[in-house]
């Protein structure tokens, strides 16, 4: 039994930087509302509420980007995923409800609006983190699914192997 197994995380240098520069942000501000007792912008020592705001706006920020991963596997069933933490448990796609399954090149931002979990008319929901290949999955319901993938070679062959034999 062969299997393609695929974790991907949002860690595209760049993107890091920024969540590092929100994070120093955030101990900065707070550095400077307790031990310094100075104002951040409009944000003073004594406004508990805005203090409130600005933390509680950023760190499930930073802790939702932490947890997020697309995790893809496809064996010998079907084509398993989860985009975590929206997806508490795998999701499957099975051989014999798929009318084509093939890897692409597309364009995250014009077809889909960019990357994470996107839905768009016509094009179906897709689950990407970075790059610009995916594993296109056309049910034969209608919907479409798009997978990103970083294993593009791989994914072709394990496709292939299973879904051409008619599993």
């Amino acid at each position: 039994m062969r299997v393609f197994n695929e974790t991907q995380r949002f860690n595209q240098w760049w993107l890091q930087l920024i969540l590092i520069s929100v994070a120093l942000f955030m101990g900065y501000s707070i550095y400077k509302w307790y031990f310094t007792n100075e104002a951040v912008g409009n944000v003073t020592p004594s406004d508990s509420f805005g203090q409130l705001i600005v933390i509680v706006s950023i760190i499930p920020i930073l802790i939702l980007f932490y947890y997020l991963k697309l995790r893809t596997e496809i064996d010998e069933s079907g084509i398993h995923y989860q985009f975590m933490p929206f997806h508490f448990s795998p999701k499957k796609i099975a051989w014999i409800d798929i009318d084509k399954c093939y890897v692409r090149t597309y364009n995250p931002i014009l077809e889909y609006g960019g990357w994470g979990f996107r839905s768009s008319l016509g094009k179906g929901k897709a689950f990407n983190v970075k790059g610009n290949k995916g594993i296109q999955v056309e049910l034969k319901s209608g919907k479409k699914i798009l997978l990103g993938t970083q294993k593009e070679n791989e994914a072709k062959q394990i496709i292939q192997r299973y879904f051409k034999s008619g599993l």
